[in-house]
């Protein structure tokens, strides 16, 4: 008997989509990935900012990203990372302070030395637990002041919850900060414990064309200004998707990696309990502007901010981190706002952001004046990551449903973990295989019959 291939349908041509096309067709099928925007690269795709390209949002690589670098490896781009010892700034009550060392964490002027010892001792701890599901049972605030008290909650970790998460916090699991110390403290060195953060020199511009010449050269068909409308399943057990553009396509297996709630919407065949499951998912989404500026506005790669007059959530310099010559000299600077999908923000015009965004800019940094800003651009996305919240790992949609032939994953399905790249590619690392053999035991059984 002759086994037959498996047409696989990708849906969502993220760095998600993307691997996961890679692996699959490593597997020997079959494999078209559609992507509803003009180029692939999701959230990791670039643009043009004045006179230079660089990522629409802020990425970077940390020492303990082995997922990434693995892949970077296969496309002949890891040797190529640039690593630099990064430093950190507080932005609290009015001052710009630096807390990239132990001693300068000791000597964090904003809270007294008890609390300073009792936050570093929280940080300790979250990087040395291993069962974090039971973290996933407790509020992240109930957890934070246990260990830090209340005066470093309300001081330190509340406005920093409310940067990341907005009001979402209330909802959010002790898991969250876990998953985010373990990240970050896995990023720094043995000894002195210093931080080291890596770019590849183009950014993921260069990355993602690497990646798409791959995808292209080991057979992957890729279409792209495909966004799905609605997906069905014929009597035969073939499945269509419909687009917007009018196409449809028939194919024998599909997998979904774009959000939840849109899956629910455009796939009227799954159980009532796997739509409420998909539509229970709760997205956080980021606005996030880009800006070219004349000159630098500190040395820290990042400047977490507590004080409430600040529209954005955190100050990112990348050029803190990367080589100005890729920036044609100049800095770039990264404003991101991490709100709800349905927050007003999105509503507002590109100009009212900016002009909030430069205020408070401008504020922080008397040093910077308004010539000194060259351009500045906001990208928008409203469904980012998928929050931690109570036993959230209980409830995440299943990746096989019910639909012979359908697949769901997505950033959902990360449960232990923040929103990256190095986390996607562990996600693909775990599922692929279930995926894989879901779909030969499939394909077995289509053919028996």
């Amino acid at each position: 008997m002759i086994s037959k291939t498996k047409s696989i349908g990708i849906i969502g041509g993220g760095m998600l989509g993307m691997a996961l096309s890679y692996r699959l067709k490593q597997h020997g099928n079959e494999v078209t990935l559609f992507e509803a925007a003009k180029e692939v690269g999701g959230l990791t795709a670039a643009w043009k900012l004045n006179d230079f390209t660089w990522d629409k949002f802020y990425h970077v690589i940390l020492l303990s990203d082995l997922n990434l670098r693995e892949l970077l490896k296969e496309l002949d781009l890891e040797n190529e990372i640039n690593w630099v010892e990064t430093k950190t700034g507080f932005y609290t009550d009015g001052k710009l302070y630096s807390m990239s060392n132990a001693i300068e964490f000791l000597l964090f002027p904003p809270i007294n030395l008890l609390d300073r010892i009792r936050l570093g001792l929280t940080i300790f701890i979250a990087s040395r637990i291993k069962d974090w599901k039971k973290l996933e049972k407790i509020p992240v605030e109930k957890w934070l002041q246990k260990w830090s008290g209340k005066r470093t909650f309300n001081k330190i970790w509340l406005p920093l919850l409310r940067a990341k998460l907005g009001e979402s916090y209330k909802d959010t699991s002790a898991a969250f900060i876990w998953a985010t110390i373990q990240r970050m403290y896995s990023a720094r060195k043995e000894g002195l414990k210093k931080e080291m953060f890596g770019y590849v020199p183009g950014g993921y511009s260069r990355i993602i064309n690497k990646f798409y010449q791959r995808l292209k050269e080991n057979g992957v068909s890729i279409k792209t200004g495909y966004l799905a409308k609605k997906i069905q399943t014929l009597e035969n057990g073939v499945i269509t998707v419909e687009f917007e553009n009018g196409e449809t396509q028939k194919l024998d297996e599909v997998i979904m990696t774009i959000p939840s709630n849109i899956i629910q919407k455009i796939c009227p065949f799954l159980t009532e309990t796997e739509k409420e499951k998909l539509e229970n998912v709760k997205y956080l989404g980021v606005v996030c502007a880009s800006v070219v500026l004349r000159k630098p506005l500190d040395k820290y790669y990042v400047t977490n901010i507590t004080d409430s007059f600040a529209p954005f959530t955190g100050v990112i310099e990348m050029s803190a981190l990367v080589d100005k010559k890729e920036f044609n000299e100049k800095s770039l600077v990264y404003l991101p706002k991490y709100v709800l999908p349905d927050d007003l923000i999105f509503s507002r015009s590109d100009e009212e952001i900016k002009e909030e965004f430069i205020n408070a800019l401008l504020k922080m940094y008397p040093h910077i004046t308004a010539e000194d800003i060259l351009s500045f651009n906001i990208a928008k996305a409203k469904y980012v990551f998928a929050l931690s919240t109570i036993n959230y790992s209980e409830n995440v949609p299943p990746v096989k449903t019910s639909v012979p032939g359908v697949y769901i994953l997505n950033s959902s399905h990360i449960v232990n973990g923040t929103l990256n790249v190095n986390e996607t590619l562990e996600l693909i690392k775990q599922k692929v295989n279930e995926i894989f053999e879901a779909i030969t035991k499939e394909k077995l059984l289509t053919e028996l019959e």
